[in-house]
């Protein structure tokens, strides 16, 4: 066995781990932060793979952007998942026969590609420009349609989180600019006259000093 592929088992395995783990954590920190080390692991694998451009897009983009973000948000949030967890275990049979049945089917569409005998041959120009540059050809040249559909739902997605989520709120307060463009001269200003509502206070004799108090 060589050192590669001893690598590539003994990151495999603690992906596999911190996977299981991430569901059965009781704490959603310690969730966020075995998903994290499944990251690490994942990019290690692809590193091992002879794909930089892929480890490092994953390290920088989920565990440097996404996974912090989660992990303040969860923190901060102080979730009691006590009660989310209730009925966990009554539920887990159904969740690990689909899962199994999930696995079965990734491995019987997966597994033909490993059975190769030897590993195809590379061109030498290719190898001088770079898997990453190779793979922005790839992707915007035979992919180019793919990923502009893939652009599109993603924008959609976007829209639709965001009309979901916008709610009008009775207690803001705000203002909207089409109506005060519209607004007239005559609508800015408006004088009102308003009859007296109280009569004037008649003094009385105790308000009155006599003469000979007055200095």
């Amino acid at each position: 066995m060589s050192q590669i592929t001893a690598l590539f088992y003994v990151f495999s395995a603690v992906l596999l781990f911190a996977a299981f783990r991430v569901i059965t954590a009781k704490s959603p920190v310690a969730a966020a932060l075995y998903l994290v080390l499944a990251f690490f692991s994942a990019a290690c694998v692809w590193a091992l793979l002879r794909a930089e451009f892929l480890a490092i897009a994953l390290v920088l983009v989920y565990v440097g952007a996404v996974m912090v973000l989660f992990l303040f948000v969860v923190m901060m949030l102080d979730i009691d998942v006590t009660a989310l967890r209730e009925g966990f275990w009554r539920h887990f049979p159904v969740a690990a026969l689909v899962g199994v049945i999930i696995a079965l089917e990734m491995a019987a569409v997966l597994l033909p590609g490993f059975s190769l005998t030897s590993a195809p041959a590379t061109d030498a120009a290719a190898l001088r420009m770079g898997n990453t540059k190779l793979l922005g050809i790839e992707v915007y040249t035979h992919y180019l349609y793919p990923l502009q559909i893939a652009a599109v739902l993603l924008l959609v997605a976007i829209i639709a989180a965001i009309a979901l989520t916008l709610r009008a709120r009775k207690d803001s307060k705000h203002l909207d600019p089409s109506v005060q463009v519209r607004v007239t001269k005559a609508e800015r200003l408006r004088i009102v006259q308003l009859a007296p509502q109280r009569d004037a206070v008649r003094p009385t004799d105790t308000d009155v000093a006599p003469v000979g108090d007055r200095r």
